[in-house]
């Protein structure tokens, strides 16, 4: 028997997944992938109510409470908010995760998005997957796991609203149709019931989950479908060049859109 696909989504904070990406988790999940989700940081920095060790618990909870309901594994590497820097030590620890968790495919942050913690996820993320094969390269972690065989299929999910750092919309590489499983996506979103004080005072949002919905129906529309997400392949010299995030849907994207 052929052994699953192994998915990873490894984004900054909690919640980062369920807003950007979830809907094409739970996809793949129907396609037969095994699913990892996994953060940076537990979130100790998103809290005016809670100290940040209460709030990390309380984040780490909620994570763990989406990824169940995708039937996922639910993983945080224990950096903390806004302490998240492309150094040498953080690309070992993130290789070294990578090496455990041993992903044929991993959606990330993109490069430029409008928080550091989110385009040093990037960086960090893009890096460790040409380093995770490499048999010299050593992490200095406690019991490290082998090298993983091939470098990922690496993907960045959309940017917080599909902007930029200074919020102009990005171009998608192409968009997934996430309309028939919306609804989990939302579902999975509002296991992060601890940040609806925390958004409405720090970002603004009044009501996170009626944005989730509003920014991923900006994006079916430009594609004319209700909920999409959207994506860019990492092309990179040596990185995998053909979409198996396309081939794992079941789709080919012509008309950049995968039909969900």
């Amino acid at each position: 028997m052929t052994a699953p696909i192994r998915v990873l989504a490894l984004h900054s904070h909690p919640d980062d997944i369920e807003f950007q990406c979830a809907g094409t988790l739970a996809l793949l999940r129907d396609a037969g992938c095994h699913l990892t989700l996994a953060t940076m940081t537990p979130g100790d920095c998103g809290s005016a109510e809670h100290d940040a060790e209460a709030i990390a618990a309380i984040r780490r909870a909620e994570s763990a409470a989406a990824a169940d309901l995708l039937g996922a594994d639910c993983l945080c590497l224990e950096f903390r908010d806004l302490a998240i820097f492309n150094d040498d030590e953080s690309r070992r620890r993130v290789t070294e995760a990578l090496r455990r968790i041993r992903p044929d495919v991993i959606l990330t942050a993109p490069p430029a998005d409008y928080l550091c913690d989110h385009e040093m996820t990037s960086l960090l993320v893009r890096d460790a997957c040409f380093t995770a094969p490499i048999p010299n390269y050593v992490t200095r972690q406690w019991e490290p796991a082998p090298p993983l065989e091939k470098i990922p299929h690496l993907y960045y999910v959309d940017a917080i609203e599909g902007g930029d750092r200074d919020g102009r919309l990005q171009a998608a590489g192409f968009h997934v149709d996430v309309t028939r499983v919306f609804a989990l996506k939302r579902e999975m979103l509002a296991c992060h019931a601890s940040q609806r004080n925390w958004l409405l005072r720090q970002h603004g949002i009044d009501e996170y989950l009626d944005s989730q919905a509003k920014w991923g129906a900006r994006r079916g529309s430009e594609v004319g479908v209700e909920q999409a997400e959207a994506f860019r392949q990492y092309l990179g010299h040596a990185y995998p060049h053909d979409n198996l995030l396309l081939k794992l849907l079941g789709q080919d994207g012509r008309g950049g859109v995968v039909k969900a």
